[in-house]
């Protein structure tokens, strides 16, 4: 359907589709339902929103945050759309004015929560307002499964009654495949459209480093880009407020952000940060699925993260707008021993065995000397096809590596040995403390200090031989026991390599990284960065006067790239990406003249070509 190429460029601005889009949109034009997995920053939205532009009647979004909603909405108004919300932050009559507009047919799409959908009221409405489309937005919400289960996602099931003939779309950047059966199950799918993106973000970077005075590491990351958005993501709301303070108290802009905050608090601490007023924010997993800031060019995660899912879900929040983002993730082994201890005391045991399972994935992650894209994508049950992905740590700068023949027997040996002895198995702490000879209570009331394996891991510290033990159980030679108590035990490949000594190779612990020559990275655009600055000061000017945040005016892509191009007339906008025709006629003269300005009193620099 050539149209909908027309639609993306007038519109929306931009030259071509994402993977699958197209597709998907033409399931849905055909009348199918639809499920479709892609990942954050893959272009969900424009999935519903331009087929909306080529049905007649009523598109309904459901989505689940009412900052979303809003944030969707301005930027789809922005493009000249016919678009509106109902949730509860709208005063009595205006929320009067909008359903009146939509009695009339006024409006192509309306986002909506679904408590409000299924107020009984609302059953006539919609029957009365032509619904031709429903999108379900975050539709891994309906499942128990998810990482952020929704309960009212649960009532959308009474939809495909109420609707018997309207095509549904279910969306979700984040669903294993127990999710993705909920998911299709719980909103009654009739043979659906499935469509599954990969999961590779190619612009985003991916690091892990010794967590060590996490405030100066911290420090030490920001002071390079000072102008840029980022989220620190931190476990505690204690955490978020301390680290918030030191960072203002050094002179940067930065709030937080947890479910302990007022309302109000909060809604002014997002709304700070979204219009580009506030740089950092300091905040709990409470904060970011109603974040569609394009421009965040960088996430931290200050503590150990619970599960992969979620921290994939948090990282994708870098790098929307396509260009680089950075992911950081600052780890301890102190973090691990902390969730242990947290699942430890959960008293429902599948419950806990799911906790120990997501544990073991993300620390595995964090651990691991191979390429960290490799390993999110495996997680997904994807397989990246190549062995260096050039933008993570391991992959720009892989770990040394040593014969750990003699430290695998050793750890190996001693497992086996207090196994023999005692009658039952030990956590890593107490295998690391009869290697290296300590003298506890434990090891003396067991008769561990007799075994032949006591004090004979002298050549390494204690950090060192966890190292080795964690390296070990990834490799499969060690696994953790299911009892109450999470005790280590041979694997039979295990004791394989205690009988034949083969050889083993070992990974040495992360170190802090170098200073790295800067390399091209993917999504970078290059472009004058004067007057880029110049642009976003212009932009914010702009997006002020409307009331809405900057990237509502022009996303950052955007800006380089007329920081690149240098137009001067609206005619030399044609084709700039993410300008389509009403945002150029709004507000084209406006850079055009900003540029010209700045050309009085500089020279255009040249750029070489983007391949």
């Amino acid at each position: 359907m050539p149209e909908l190429l027309l639609t993306l460029k007038t519109t929306f601005g931009y030259s071509s589709f994402r993977p699958l889009q197209r597709d998907i949109m033409e399931a849905s034009l055909a009348g199918r339902d639809v499920f479709a997995l892609l990942p954050t920053g893959g272009g969900k939205s424009l999935c519903f929103q331009i087929p909306a532009l080529h049905r007649e009647g009523l598109t309904v979004v459901v989505s689940p945050l009412i900052a979303l909603m809003k944030d969707q909405v301005d930027q789809l108004q922005a493009a000249g759309v016919a678009a509106t919300y109902l949730n509860s932050s709208l005063g009595a009559a205006e929320a009067r004015s909008r359903l009146a507009g939509l009695h009339r047919g006024e409006w192509r799409l309306l986002y909506v929560s679904p408590e409000r959908l299924m107020l009984d009221n609302w059953q006539e409405n919609l029957k009365a307002w032509n619904v031709a489309a429903v999108a379900i937005d975050e539709a891994h919400c309906i499942s128990q499964w998810g990482h952020d289960f929704r309960p009212e996602y649960r009532q959308l099931s009474k939809l495909r009654e109420l609707l018997p003939d309207v095509p549904v779309m279910a969306l979700t950047a984040t669903a294993t495949e127990r999710v993705r059966e909920d998911i299709h199950r719980h909103l009654k799918l009739r043979d659906p459209a499935v469509f599954t993106a990969s999961f590779n973000r190619p612009n985003l970077t991916y690091k892990v480093i010794p967590k060590d005075e996490p405030l100066k590491q911290i420090l030490d990351f920001v002071k390079r880009r000072e102008d840029e958005s980022g989220i620190v993501y931190c476990s505690t709301r204690a955490t978020t407020e301390r680290l918030a303070e030191s960072l203002a108290a050094r002179g940067y802009s930065a709030l937080p952000y947890h479910a302990g905050l007022g309302n109000e608090e909060k809604s002014r601490n997002q709304e700070s940060f979204l219009r580009d007023e506030t740089h950092i924010i300091c905040a709990t997993i409470a904060f970011g699925m109603g974040i569609n800031k394009p421009n965040v060019r960088w996430i931290i995660h200050y503590d150990l993260p619970k599960n992969l899912a979620g921290y994939y879900q948090e990282t994708g929040r870098a790098g929307r707008d396509g260009l680089p983002g950075d992911c950081l993730l600052l780890f301890s082994g102190g973090d691990i021993a902390k969730h242990t201890h947290f699942i430890d005391e959960i008293t429902d045991e599948k419950e806990r065995a799911v906790a120990k399972a997501q544990l073991y994935h993300v620390s595995s992650y964090a651990e691991s000397a191979g390429c960290r894209r490799s390993a999110l994508l495996n997680y997904f049950g994807e397989s990246f096809p190549l062995d260096n992905c050039g933008a993570c740590d391991n992959c720009m700068e892989p770990r040394e590596t040593y014969d750990g023949t003699v430290v695998a027997q050793k750890f190996l040996s001693c497992v086996f040995r207090i196994r023999q002895a005692s009658r039952f198995g030990a956590g890593m702490n107490h295998i690391v403390e009869v290697l290296t000879g300590a003298d506890t209570e434990k090891i003396r009331k067991w008769g561990h200090d007799q075994l032949s394996t006591y004090g004979i891991g002298t050549e390494l510290q204690r950090a060192g031989w966890i190292a080795a033990g964690r390296e070990l159980m990834r490799l499969g030679y060690v696994a953790q026991g299911d009892g109450e108590y999470p005790t280590l035990e041979l694997t039979e490949a295990g004791m394989e390599i205690l009988r034949s000594r083969a050889p083993i190779t070992l990974t040495k612990p992360m170190i802090m990284p170098k200073a790295r020559r800067s390399v091209p990275r993917v999504g970078e655009v290059e472009c004058d960065e004067i007057l880029f600055a110049r642009l976003k000061l212009l932009r914010k000017r702009l997006a002020d006067e409307k009331g809405v945040p900057a990237y509502v005016v022009f996303g950052d892509a955007t800006l380089r790239q007329l920081a690149r191009e240098y137009p001067t007339r609206l005619s030399e906008m044609e084709g700039i990406f993410g300008m389509g025709e009403k945002k150029r006629a709004e507000y084209g003269e406006s850079f055009a003249a900003e540029i010209e300005s700045f050309l009085q009193d500089n020279s255009r620099q040249s750029f070489a070509m983007r391949s």
